[in-house]
């Protein structure tokens, strides 16, 4: 191999991603870039870099040189809700960032403390409907929050919405009881509801999880349109040469293969999503427009 053909093999492939280390981004993050080196016969280095709502991040990746080695580890938030949560966002999804390929979702849970006097949903409801319950989002506009509008929505419930600076802190008082449910990822609240610290009352998807079998969704018990997918996906910034995306799917589908991702899947509850990067082009749109109709209606607004 030449030295160039060397160099070219070795040069890094830099995963940034919006959330700080220890959360369902980061752990998603990690795996996928230990099967994409082996993919990809190149080192992937993991960037966290939190902060701006998705912006800091972003605005790195959409500056970088459009060469495949710089990509975006998107969650939903920065692609699809932001634009219209922010009347004055500093990138443009549409415009800085071509879709690579979804790699997972996952669905969002209703949980309490262990702690909390309600065992159910329907109990939950009552509460809700009656004294009113504070819920925990992992901030204005993530889609804790969208969750937490639809409940209201669909059950005309008394809910004082108390946001957080991601899921960690909302996971911890909602054990400790500081307030009284929190709608997150099953994938980051798995651990925490088999050790017996939460308890799931309700799942925010069509069908019930594979690995919550035991509890409902909010249609079974009569609560309709609460529905929050939480996916996260590889973007790479415009320009970006078409046979580098394409060679990068190729790598991702691969890599869903392994028996660590599959692993991976199975202990958090995530779904891998195969595809192209037209398909996943396609979901970006169809939740952008989901989500802003949401924010638009509801006259959601956040405070820069």
């Amino acid at each position: 191999m030449s030295c160039a053909g060397a160099a070219h093999a070795q040069s890094a492939v830099s995963l940034v991603l919006a959330f700080p280390p220890g959360g369902p981004a980061d752990s998603l993050a990690r795996v996928t870039a230990r099967q994409l080196e082996k993919e990809l016969g190149q080192p992937v280095i993991i960037e966290n870099k939190p902060g701006g709502n998705g912006a800091i991040a972003a605005n790195l990746v959409a500056r970088s040189k459009p060469d495949g080695n710089t990509l975006f580890l998107s969650s939903i938030g920065a692609i699809a809700v932001n634009p219209s949560l922010y009347p004055k966002l500093v990138y443009n999804p549409e415009k800085d960032f071509v879709p690579v390929a979804m790699l997972a979702s996952s669905p969002e849970v209703l949980v309490v403390g262990h702690g909390h006097a309600i065992n159910t949903a329907s109990e939950y409801i009552r509460q809700a409907k009656s004294s009113g319950v504070k819920m925990a989002s992992t901030g204005v506009g993530g889609m804790s929050h969208m969750g937490i509008v639809q409940f209201k929505l669909a059950t005309s419930a008394k809910v004082l919405h108390v946001p957080y600076k991601g899921a960690p802190p909302a996971t911890t008082d909602t054990i400790g009881g500081q307030v009284d449910g929190f709608i997150g990822d099953i994938s980051g609240l798995l651990a925490n509801i088999k050790a017996g610290k939460l308890k799931a009352l309700a799942i925010a998807a069509p069908k019930r999880s594979r690995v919550l079998p035991d509890v409902p969704t909010f249609d079974e018990i009569g609560v309709p349109n609460v529905y929050v997918n939480n996916w996260y996906g590889l973007f790479a910034p415009t320009g970006t040469p078409a046979e580098k995306i394409n060679a990068i799917n190729a790598a991702v589908q691969r890599a869903f293969t392994s028996s660590e991702m599959r692993a991976y899947a199975e202990s958090t509850g995530v779904e891998f999503i195969a595809g192209t990067p037209q398909q996943f082009a396609e979901t970006v749109k169809r939740d952008t427009a989901h989500w802003s109709a949401l924010i638009r209606s509801e006259g959601i607004k956040v405070d820069e």
